[in-house]
């Protein structure tokens, strides 16, 4: 799923031209580092890092930062070579968490990248807009840094796992029918050091980050409302990713899933069946008056695993045009079988506060 779609939901009543994408489907073989980079033969694409972090005294922070692409002109269409006309929309989302302050500082930019001040490569420059950029500096590692509004983060991230391919023959399916897939894979466990800045203070910090990378062409279906997604790093070395969809009867649709990956990285799919997601806590957001599920109770029970996962704090909200969400650090605890686990996370819910403009298919 991903906030990048959120962008693709902003960016849906841009001019385009609907020629022929190539659709999700099954089969991609994924290959590292050439899958970090970009796909521009699909019509939207995502990278999208999260990580919690500490400082040597304990403070506690979580950040977000996004990169997204929506086509614009198909690769296999000619367009008239000029700086005013640009085959895609470069989108992102930048947010730090300051948990131990309870501070939640959010931003975001749009460019044509007309002039290159915003892509994405294929090489170790892999996406950036302005001065908001990721670097690649090894096959699974990654430089990151981002400011805004005497915010800023300049992180390094080395991945600790191989990369985790989610869903089944290459392709996570979001809906029925052929295409309505995304390819999506994640390093699940970075090792990740570097600095934040928060209005006039540096702190050191150290932690774990997750990366999510999509690419598709197609939209959600007419009856899905919204999202609900989880990614956790577990103390005993384990990463669990849920996502379900909701749908506009109030059940969740079929095509929720997940994947579970144990210490040694190696890893399980889990279908719709297979887990529960139980909302135990609610806020409403005084800035969108939407009611978000704060904590929730997971169950998996053929991992023998039962979890009780909370927001780091409440008002973690995107409040953005043309609909808000929330994207926020989240704590877990429970067990997995005799034994206690805790861990911390990203959980990421739309639909709350209004319709998902421009997602359903038309």
């Amino acid at each position: 799923m991903k906030t990048a779609l959120i962008g693709a939901a902003m960016l849906a009543l841009l001019p385009a031209t609907f020629a022929q994408w190539k659709p999700a489907v099954a089969g991609w073989q994924y290959e590292f580092p050439r899958d970090h980079g970009n796909h521009p033969e699909f019509k939207t694409e995502w990278w999208y890092f999260t990580g919690n972090l500490e400082d040597p005294s304990g403070r506690l922070f979580g950040y977000q930062l996004t990169f997204f692409r929506q086509g614009v002109i198909p690769p296999s269409e000619d367009a008239p070579k000029s700086e005013f006309i640009t085959r895609d929309v470069k989108f992102a989302h930048f947010a730090v968490s300051d948990i131990s302050k309870k501070g939640f500082h959010h931003f975001q930019k749009l460019s044509r990248g007309a002039f290159g001040e915003a892509g994405f490569g294929n090489g170790s420059h892999v996406a950036w807009i302005q001065n908001w950029e990721c670097v690649a500096t090894g096959v699974s590692s990654f430089r990151l840094s981002a400011a805004d509004a005497e915010i800023s983060i300049d992180l390094r991230l080395n991945s600790q796992k191989p990369a985790v391919v989610h869903g089944m023959d290459g392709v996570s399916q979001k809906a029925e029918g052929v295409g309505r897939a995304s390819h999506y894979y994640s390093l699940t466990r970075l090792a990740t050091s570097g600095t934040i800045r928060i209005k006039g203070e540096t702190f050191a910090v150290e932690g774990l980050s997750w990366f999510d990378h999509e690419w598709a062409t197609n939209q959600l279906a007419e009856n899905q409302t919204g999202w609900d997604w989880l990614s956790l790093q577990l103390d005993d070395g384990s990463e669990l990713m849920l996502f379900q969809i909701r749908t506009k009867g109030g059940g969740r649709d079929p095509f929720s899933s997940g994947t579970f990956v144990e210490k040694s990285g190696r890893s399980q799919k889990i279908s719709n069946s297979e887990f529960t997601l139980e909302p135990i806590e609610h806020w409403t957001s005084k800035a969108s008056e939407g009611k978000y599920p704060t904590a929730w109770r997971i169950r998996i029970p053929k991992l023998d695993l039962d979890l009780t996962v909370r927001a780091a704090f409440s008002d973690q909200e995107l409040a953005t045009d043309p609909f808000a969400y929330w994207e926020g650090s989240v704590a877990a605890s429970g067990t997995r079988g005799a034994e206690k686990v805790a861990g911390r996370g990203y959980l990421e819910m739309t639909g709350y506060a209004g319709k998902i403009v421009g997602l359903q298919a038309k």
